[in-house]
Protein backbone atom coordinates (compact mmCIF):
# COMPACT_ATOMS: atom_id res chain seq x y z
CA UNK A 1 0.00 0.00 0.00
CA UNK A 2 1.36 3.77 -0.76
CA UNK A 3 2.63 5.65 2.16
CA UNK A 4 0.82 8.48 3.88
CA UNK A 5 1.44 11.66 3.84
CA UNK A 6 3.63 13.27 6.44
CA UNK A 7 3.50 16.14 8.03
CA UNK A 8 6.78 16.92 6.42
CA UNK A 9 5.81 17.22 2.95
CA UNK A 10 2.79 19.09 4.38
CA UNK A 11 5.05 21.65 6.00
CA UNK A 12 7.56 21.76 2.78
CA UNK A 13 4.43 22.76 0.67
CA UNK A 14 3.44 26.10 2.70
CA UNK A 15 7.87 26.73 3.63
CA UNK A 16 7.24 26.35 7.80
CA UNK A 17 8.57 24.48 10.33
CA UNK A 18 6.34 20.99 10.80
CA UNK A 19 6.34 22.00 14.04
CA UNK A 20 4.80 24.98 12.97
CA UNK A 21 2.32 23.14 10.59
CA UNK A 22 0.96 20.37 13.45
CA UNK A 23 0.31 24.30 15.65
CA UNK A 24 -1.82 25.32 12.85
CA UNK A 25 -3.83 22.49 12.32
CA UNK A 26 -4.53 22.38 15.86
CA UNK A 27 -5.65 25.70 15.90
CA UNK A 28 -2.85 27.58 17.97
CA UNK A 29 -2.97 31.19 18.53
CA UNK A 30 0.73 31.08 18.07
CA UNK A 31 0.09 30.66 14.09
CA UNK A 32 -1.34 34.03 12.33
CA UNK A 33 -4.51 33.09 10.18
CA UNK A 34 -2.79 33.46 6.98
CA UNK A 35 -0.22 30.12 7.55
CA UNK A 36 -3.40 28.47 9.16
CA UNK A 37 -5.24 28.63 6.02
CA UNK A 38 -2.33 28.03 4.21
CA UNK A 39 -1.33 24.63 5.90
CA UNK A 40 -5.02 23.62 6.12
CA UNK A 41 -4.86 24.56 2.23
CA UNK A 42 -1.66 22.01 1.82
CA UNK A 43 -2.57 19.19 3.48
CA UNK A 44 -6.39 19.18 1.99
CA UNK A 45 -4.48 19.12 -1.76
CA UNK A 46 -2.07 16.35 -0.40
CA UNK A 47 -4.43 14.26 1.50
CA UNK A 48 -2.87 14.73 4.84
CA UNK A 49 -4.23 12.56 7.23
CA UNK A 50 -3.36 13.66 11.45
CA UNK A 51 -1.38 10.99 12.50
CA UNK A 52 -3.70 10.09 15.13
CA UNK A 53 -6.46 9.61 12.91
CA UNK A 54 -4.37 7.47 10.32
CA UNK A 55 -2.76 5.91 13.53
CA UNK A 56 -6.26 4.91 15.25
CA UNK A 57 -7.61 3.57 12.10
CA UNK A 58 -4.72 1.70 10.98
CA UNK A 59 -4.15 0.23 14.79
CA UNK A 60 -6.48 0.92 17.20
CA UNK A 61 -10.32 -1.37 16.39
CA UNK A 62 -13.43 1.31 16.53
CA UNK A 63 -15.21 -2.33 15.95
CA UNK A 64 -17.05 -0.70 12.46
CA UNK A 65 -16.42 -0.55 8.98
CA UNK A 66 -17.45 2.28 6.37
CA UNK A 67 -19.40 2.48 3.51
CA UNK A 68 -18.71 5.63 2.15
CA UNK A 69 -20.46 7.43 -1.15
CA UNK A 70 -19.18 10.25 -2.15
CA UNK A 71 -23.64 11.27 -3.19
CA UNK A 72 -26.15 12.66 -1.55
CA UNK A 73 -28.07 10.50 1.15
CA UNK A 74 -31.52 11.14 -1.47
CA UNK A 75 -29.13 9.45 -3.93
CA UNK A 76 -28.12 6.77 -2.08
CA UNK A 77 -30.87 5.27 -0.02
CA UNK A 78 -33.26 5.75 -4.05
CA UNK A 79 -31.43 2.97 -5.77
CA UNK A 80 -31.50 -0.68 -4.92
CA UNK A 81 -27.39 -0.87 -5.75
CA UNK A 82 -26.55 0.70 -2.60
CA UNK A 83 -29.28 -1.58 -0.65
CA UNK A 84 -27.38 -4.53 -2.09
CA UNK A 85 -24.61 -3.73 -1.02
CA UNK A 86 -25.06 -2.53 2.59
CA UNK A 87 -26.70 -6.09 3.01
CA UNK A 88 -23.70 -7.94 1.37
CA UNK A 89 -21.48 -5.96 3.71
CA UNK A 90 -23.52 -6.75 6.70
CA UNK A 91 -23.25 -10.42 6.92
CA UNK A 92 -19.17 -10.42 7.25
CA UNK A 93 -19.50 -7.75 9.30
CA UNK A 94 -21.50 -9.57 11.70
CA UNK A 95 -19.56 -12.28 11.42
CA UNK A 96 -16.55 -10.25 12.69
CA UNK A 97 -18.62 -8.48 15.47
CA UNK A 98 -18.51 -4.97 13.56
CA UNK A 99 -20.98 -2.66 12.73
CA UNK A 100 -21.20 -0.92 9.33
CA UNK A 101 -21.53 2.71 8.78
CA UNK A 102 -22.67 4.88 6.00
CA UNK A 103 -21.24 7.97 5.20
CA UNK A 104 -22.61 10.43 2.19
CA UNK A 105 -22.81 14.25 1.21
CA UNK A 106 -25.39 16.22 2.27
CA UNK A 107 -24.89 18.03 -1.02
CA UNK A 108 -23.33 15.83 -4.47
CA UNK A 109 -21.12 19.14 -5.12
CA UNK A 110 -19.50 18.89 -1.51
CA UNK A 111 -17.18 15.61 -2.55
CA UNK A 112 -14.93 15.68 0.18
CA UNK A 113 -17.60 15.61 3.29
CA UNK A 114 -17.74 11.54 3.23
CA UNK A 115 -14.57 10.80 2.88
CA UNK A 116 -13.36 13.19 5.51
CA UNK A 117 -16.13 12.33 7.67
CA UNK A 118 -15.14 9.07 8.34
CA UNK A 119 -11.19 9.34 8.06
CA UNK A 120 -11.12 12.67 11.16
CA UNK A 121 -14.27 10.69 13.20
CA UNK A 122 -12.03 7.60 13.68
CA UNK A 123 -15.21 5.64 13.58
CA UNK A 124 -14.24 3.10 11.55
CA UNK A 125 -11.54 0.63 11.12
CA UNK A 126 -11.72 0.50 7.22
CA UNK A 127 -13.37 1.70 4.60
CA UNK A 128 -15.40 0.57 1.09
CA UNK A 129 -16.13 3.04 -1.46
CA UNK A 130 -18.06 2.94 -4.34
CA UNK A 131 -19.48 5.58 -6.71
CA UNK A 132 -16.89 7.59 -7.37
CA UNK A 133 -16.44 9.65 -10.38
CA UNK A 134 -13.71 9.83 -12.38
CA UNK A 135 -12.64 13.71 -11.03
CA UNK A 136 -13.11 12.99 -7.75
CA UNK A 137 -9.60 14.07 -6.67
CA UNK A 138 -10.54 12.68 -3.01
CA UNK A 139 -10.77 9.13 -4.07
CA UNK A 140 -6.97 9.16 -4.98
CA UNK A 141 -5.88 10.51 -1.84
CA UNK A 142 -8.34 7.71 0.08
CA UNK A 143 -6.10 5.68 -1.49
CA UNK A 144 -3.11 7.20 -0.72
CA UNK A 145 -3.29 7.63 2.95
CA UNK A 146 -2.14 3.78 3.25
CA UNK A 147 -5.57 3.43 5.28
CA UNK A 148 -7.74 -0.05 4.91
CA UNK A 149 -9.76 0.81 1.64
CA UNK A 150 -11.20 -1.43 -0.68
CA UNK A 151 -13.20 0.04 -3.72
CA UNK A 152 -16.12 -1.32 -5.69
CA UNK A 153 -15.96 -1.00 -9.00
CA UNK A 154 -13.34 -0.34 -12.06
CA UNK A 155 -10.54 2.18 -11.64
CA UNK A 156 -7.74 1.76 -13.93
CA UNK A 157 -6.41 5.37 -12.99
CA UNK A 158 -5.72 3.63 -9.31
CA UNK A 159 -3.87 0.18 -10.35
CA UNK A 160 -2.53 0.25 -6.88
CA UNK A 161 -6.15 0.23 -5.00
CA UNK A 162 -7.77 -3.05 -3.82
CA UNK A 163 -10.94 -3.56 -6.45
CA UNK A 164 -13.45 -5.20 -6.83
CA UNK A 165 -15.78 -4.96 -9.93
CA UNK A 166 -17.52 -6.66 -12.81
CA UNK A 167 -16.08 -6.02 -16.61
CA UNK A 168 -18.79 -3.96 -17.33
CA UNK A 169 -17.47 -3.06 -21.31
CA UNK A 170 -17.69 -6.89 -21.44
CA UNK A 171 -21.01 -7.32 -20.08
CA UNK A 172 -22.62 -4.47 -22.08
CA UNK A 173 -20.81 -6.10 -25.17
CA UNK A 174 -22.46 -9.39 -24.64
CA UNK A 175 -26.09 -8.09 -24.35
CA UNK A 176 -26.02 -5.88 -27.35
CA UNK A 177 -24.37 -8.39 -29.49
CA UNK A 178 -27.50 -10.86 -28.34
CA UNK A 179 -29.80 -7.85 -29.55
CA UNK A 180 -28.09 -7.58 -32.67
CA UNK A 181 -26.80 -11.82 -33.63
CA UNK A 182 -29.96 -13.11 -31.40
CA UNK A 183 -32.57 -10.71 -33.02
CA UNK A 184 -31.33 -9.03 -35.93
CA UNK A 185 -31.33 -5.70 -34.70
CA UNK A 186 -29.34 -3.24 -36.84
CA UNK A 187 -30.37 0.00 -35.60
CA UNK A 188 -29.41 0.76 -32.22
CA UNK A 189 -29.60 3.32 -29.24
CA UNK A 190 -27.84 3.02 -26.02
CA UNK A 191 -29.08 4.90 -23.48
CA UNK A 192 -25.71 5.48 -21.29
CA UNK A 193 -25.21 6.11 -17.68
CA UNK A 194 -23.40 9.31 -16.62
CA UNK A 195 -20.49 9.72 -18.77
CA UNK A 196 -18.25 11.12 -15.74
CA UNK A 197 -18.57 7.49 -14.03
CA UNK A 198 -16.39 4.62 -14.83
CA UNK A 199 -19.10 2.38 -15.05
CA UNK A 200 -21.15 4.72 -17.83
CA UNK A 201 -18.51 4.67 -19.66
CA UNK A 202 -17.42 1.31 -19.46
CA UNK A 203 -20.99 0.02 -20.73
CA UNK A 204 -21.33 2.59 -23.45
CA UNK A 205 -17.65 1.06 -24.88
CA UNK A 206 -19.07 -2.40 -24.58
CA UNK A 207 -22.33 -1.27 -26.73
CA UNK A 208 -20.10 0.52 -29.33
CA UNK A 209 -17.68 -2.38 -29.89
CA UNK A 210 -20.51 -4.71 -30.35
CA UNK A 211 -22.08 -2.14 -32.75
CA UNK A 212 -18.74 -1.41 -34.54
CA UNK A 213 -17.66 -5.42 -34.78
CA UNK A 214 -21.25 -5.82 -36.05
CA UNK A 215 -21.28 -3.41 -38.91
CA UNK A 216 -24.71 -1.94 -37.49
CA UNK A 217 -25.96 1.15 -39.57
CA UNK A 218 -26.87 2.92 -36.49
CA UNK A 219 -25.48 3.21 -33.17
CA UNK A 220 -26.52 6.52 -31.26
CA UNK A 221 -25.77 7.27 -27.56
CA UNK A 222 -28.13 9.26 -25.22
CA UNK A 223 -26.55 10.04 -22.16
CA UNK A 224 -28.95 9.39 -18.74
CA UNK A 225 -28.62 9.77 -15.09
CA UNK A 226 -28.87 5.97 -14.03
CA UNK A 227 -32.87 6.90 -12.74
CA UNK A 228 -36.05 6.19 -14.09
CA UNK A 229 -36.70 10.11 -15.42
CA UNK A 230 -33.65 9.97 -16.88
CA UNK A 231 -34.90 6.69 -19.26
CA UNK A 232 -38.14 8.39 -19.81
CA UNK A 233 -36.86 11.69 -21.12
CA UNK A 234 -34.29 9.81 -23.30
CA UNK A 235 -37.11 8.47 -25.42
CA UNK A 236 -38.87 11.22 -25.20
CA UNK A 237 -35.62 12.97 -27.00
CA UNK A 238 -35.34 9.78 -29.44
CA UNK A 239 -39.07 9.57 -30.54
CA UNK A 240 -39.49 11.64 -33.66
CA UNK A 241 -43.02 12.35 -34.82
CA UNK A 242 -44.48 10.05 -32.51
CA UNK A 243 -42.08 7.05 -34.33
CA UNK A 244 -38.79 5.41 -33.18
CA UNK A 245 -36.30 5.42 -35.70
CA UNK A 246 -34.42 1.67 -33.86
CA UNK A 247 -35.14 -1.64 -33.62
CA UNK A 248 -33.07 -2.48 -30.23
CA UNK A 249 -32.55 -0.54 -27.43
CA UNK A 250 -29.31 -0.86 -24.70
CA UNK A 251 -29.74 0.55 -21.63
CA UNK A 252 -27.16 1.08 -19.69
CA UNK A 253 -29.47 0.29 -16.19
CA UNK A 254 -32.79 -1.33 -15.44
CA UNK A 255 -34.23 2.19 -13.52
CA UNK A 256 -33.88 3.91 -17.19
CA UNK A 257 -35.46 0.93 -18.51
CA UNK A 258 -38.36 0.93 -16.53
CA UNK A 259 -38.62 4.83 -17.28
CA UNK A 260 -38.88 4.32 -20.53
CA UNK A 261 -41.46 1.92 -20.93
CA UNK A 262 -44.43 4.16 -20.07
CA UNK A 263 -43.12 6.84 -22.98
CA UNK A 264 -42.59 4.36 -25.03
CA UNK A 265 -46.23 2.98 -24.43
CA UNK A 266 -47.98 6.24 -24.72
CA UNK A 267 -46.40 6.72 -28.28
CA UNK A 268 -48.25 3.19 -29.59
CA UNK A 269 -44.59 1.63 -29.95
CA UNK A 270 -44.88 -2.16 -28.70
CA UNK A 271 -42.26 -4.13 -26.64
CA UNK A 272 -40.31 -6.35 -28.57
CA UNK A 273 -42.59 -6.20 -31.64
CA UNK A 274 -41.51 -2.22 -32.63
CA UNK A 275 -38.19 -2.44 -30.38
CA UNK A 276 -36.78 -4.66 -28.79
CA UNK A 277 -34.96 -3.71 -25.04
CA UNK A 278 -32.51 -4.85 -22.64
CA UNK A 279 -31.64 -3.52 -19.09
CA UNK A 280 -28.27 -3.94 -16.75
CA UNK A 281 -28.44 -4.91 -12.96
CA UNK A 282 -31.16 -7.08 -12.28
CA UNK A 283 -31.98 -6.13 -8.85
CA UNK A 284 -35.17 -6.70 -8.59
CA UNK A 285 -37.59 -4.32 -10.80
CA UNK A 286 -36.79 -5.62 -14.07
CA UNK A 287 -38.88 -9.06 -13.88
CA UNK A 288 -42.15 -6.94 -12.21
CA UNK A 289 -42.61 -4.99 -15.79
CA UNK A 290 -44.77 -5.28 -18.37
CA UNK A 291 -42.60 -6.91 -20.43
CA UNK A 292 -40.30 -7.99 -18.34
CA UNK A 293 -36.56 -7.19 -19.02
CA UNK A 294 -33.91 -8.87 -20.19
CA UNK A 295 -31.04 -8.16 -18.08
CA UNK A 296 -27.49 -8.85 -17.31
CA UNK A 297 -27.60 -9.56 -13.49
CA UNK A 298 -24.73 -8.01 -11.22
CA UNK A 299 -23.92 -9.30 -8.12
CA UNK A 300 -24.06 -6.77 -6.03
CA UNK A 301 -24.30 -8.38 -2.51
CA UNK A 302 -21.92 -11.07 -3.48
CA UNK A 303 -19.59 -8.30 -4.55
CA UNK A 304 -19.95 -6.06 -1.46
CA UNK A 305 -19.63 -9.46 0.76
CA UNK A 306 -16.26 -9.91 -1.04
CA UNK A 307 -15.18 -6.38 -0.35
CA UNK A 308 -16.20 -6.92 3.28
CA UNK A 309 -13.98 -9.67 3.76
CA UNK A 310 -10.79 -8.35 2.03
CA UNK A 311 -11.38 -5.39 4.16
CA UNK A 312 -11.10 -7.55 7.19
CA UNK A 313 -8.28 -9.15 5.67
CA UNK A 314 -6.65 -5.64 5.53
CA UNK A 315 -7.12 -4.45 8.68
CA UNK A 316 -5.59 -7.07 10.44
CA UNK A 317 -2.80 -7.96 7.86
CA UNK A 318 -2.01 -5.31 6.05
CA UNK A 319 -2.58 -6.36 2.83
CA UNK A 320 -4.54 -8.91 0.59
CA UNK A 321 -3.49 -11.29 -1.65
CA UNK A 322 -5.49 -10.30 -4.57
CA UNK A 323 -5.76 -6.44 -5.37
CA UNK A 324 -8.22 -6.69 -8.05
CA UNK A 325 -11.01 -9.64 -8.16
CA UNK A 326 -13.23 -8.97 -11.34
CA UNK A 327 -16.66 -11.20 -10.45
CA UNK A 328 -18.62 -12.42 -13.95
CA UNK A 329 -21.71 -11.82 -14.34
CA UNK A 330 -24.53 -13.48 -16.15
CA UNK A 331 -27.80 -12.60 -18.48
CA UNK A 332 -31.52 -13.18 -17.70
CA UNK A 333 -33.45 -13.83 -20.94
CA UNK A 334 -37.06 -12.31 -20.79
CA UNK A 335 -39.88 -10.71 -23.10
CA UNK A 336 -38.27 -7.38 -23.52
CA UNK A 337 -35.86 -8.48 -26.08
CA UNK A 338 -38.28 -11.26 -27.23
CA UNK A 339 -36.91 -13.86 -25.82
CA UNK A 340 -38.28 -16.30 -22.50
CA UNK A 341 -35.69 -18.18 -20.66
CA UNK A 342 -36.89 -21.28 -22.65
CA UNK A 343 -35.59 -19.93 -26.18
CA UNK A 344 -33.15 -17.40 -25.15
Amino acid sequence: MPKPVTLKAVAARVGVTPAAASMALKGSPRISEATREAVELAAKELGYVPNAAGRNLRNRHAGAIALVVPNSSVHVFSHQYFMHVLSGMTIPAAAHDAQVIVSTNAETASGDMAYERIIRSQAADGIISTSSSIADEYIHRLVGTGLPVVLLGNYPDLPEAVTIWIDDTAASRQITEHLIAGHGCRRLLHVAGSLDHQTGIDRRQGFLDAARAAGVETADVIEGDMNEESGAAAMRTAIVDGSLPYDGIVFANDDMAVGALPVLRDAGIRIPEDVRITGFDDFGVARLTTPDITTIRVPAQEIAGIAAETLFDLIANGRHDNSSQRLPVSTTYRHSCGCTPDNA
